[in-house]
């Protein structure tokens, strides 16, 4: 069982809901897409017990303040690296509901025409790098996109603003050589990157106190020179303001931040895991912490908005979701004759 004393961090970890003020349309819009994650999860659950998905598939339920939190903070022009829990991260980003359901259902309308599936979300159009089936994959991929973005700036002389890129990853990509390694070459050459780990506890069955020496992952930079910092993960506030500060720093050429995210997934591993390693007792201590409850009492107790405009946000999502479902159903499979196209480029 993992240590449900995790939150004795408190005093090292940012937590700020309630001491921010944002403005109203900033709130709802990070409300909606936290409902637009959550929802959307959801549906992906019915959908893959109905058959209409297969293979793996991994959900984001209970992490939803961190992408809310991390890429509203970004722009257009910013890139986004994520893992096989990627269907938010790139909801969030702006792809569409219809195109990343589209490509769970292996449709030819998908994001990634069909051929990605659930692990592997791509959109060059919204800079979203793609979800990565092996853990620690999309982290090398990150620091390449970062270091184009400051070679663009310093060799070629491009005077656009910097792009920053995140790369997002589970507690259990940090025991990993990967992680050490492109930590080392972000700060040397301070590129514009932030490393977000979404410390959800658990890496597949492995409880996070029980496969690392050095549980507190934001201090595992301080060899390298990173700043490194631990968020509240349940709260999009806190998360939204420690990302702001490491967009500015990134963007001002100043480099690299490493940021754990504290949180928890509300669903086992993927659908195929029955979930039984974790005890009732710590899964309902995470649940009660739900960020999207949070947000809505946070919204409802500072008279933000009324319980009226918060339904009809809760109805225009389901409506989004309903009609991704009825895109991705009437839309066509890939041609047999189409099997090797999108291989290589044009």
């Amino acid at each position: 069982m993992a240590n449900i004393d995790t939150q004795k961090r408190d005093s090292k970890v940012q937590n700020t809901l309630g001491n921010i003020k944002e403005d109203k349309n900033t709130i709802l819009e990070l409300y909606e897409d936290m409902l637009l994650g959550r929802n959307f999860e959801d549906m992906c659950a019915q959908m893959y017990y109905r058959g209409k998905m297969f293979g793996f598939v991994h959900l984001y339920n209970g992490q939803e303040a961190v992408s809310t939190g991390v890429i509203k903070c970004l722009k257009s022009y910013d890139y986004v690296c994520s893992t096989y829990r990627d269907h938010v991260h790139a909801l969030s980003k702006g792809v569409s509901a219809n195109e990343v359901m589209a490509e769970l259902f292996g449709k030819e309308t998908g994001c990634s025409r069909g051929r990605g599936g659930s692990m592997h979300i791509f959109s060059a159009k919204h800079n979203f790098l793609g979800g990565f089936a092996f853990i620690g994959e999309g982290i090398p991929v990150a620091t390449g996109a970062a270091f184009q973005s400051i070679y663009r700036q310093q060799v070629l002389m491009d005077s656009k603003e910097l792009p920053v890129t995140v790369s997002f990853f589970g507690d259990g990509t940090t025991n990993n050589g990967q992680f050490y390694e492109c930590l080392n070459m972000a700060v040397l050459w301070k590129l514009p990157i932030i490393f977000v780990v979404e410390n959800n506890q658990w890496a597949i069955g492995m409880a996070h106190h029980r496969s690392t020496s050095s549980p507190e992952i934001y201090k595992k930079g301080t060899a390298f020179g990173l700043p490194g910092i631990a968020v509240d993960g349940m709260d999009v506030l806190a998360v939204r303001k420690v990302t702001q500060e490491a967009v500015a720093r990134a963007r001002k050429g100043e480099g690299p931040t490493l940021i754990e995210a504290l949180t928890y997934r509300f669903r086992g591993h993927s659908l195929a895991d029955p979930d039984e390693l974790r005890s009732k007792q710590e899964k309902e201590a995470w649940i009660n912490r739900d960020p999207i409850k949070k947000l809505r009492s946070y919204i409802l107790n500072n008279n933000i908005a009324d319980e009226e405009l918060l339904n009809q946000i809760n109805t225009k999502v389901k409506n989004v979701i309903d009609t991704s479902i009825d895109f991705a159903l009437s839309s066509p499979e890939p041609k047999v004759e189409d099997l090797y196209k999108y291989i290589f480029a044009d």
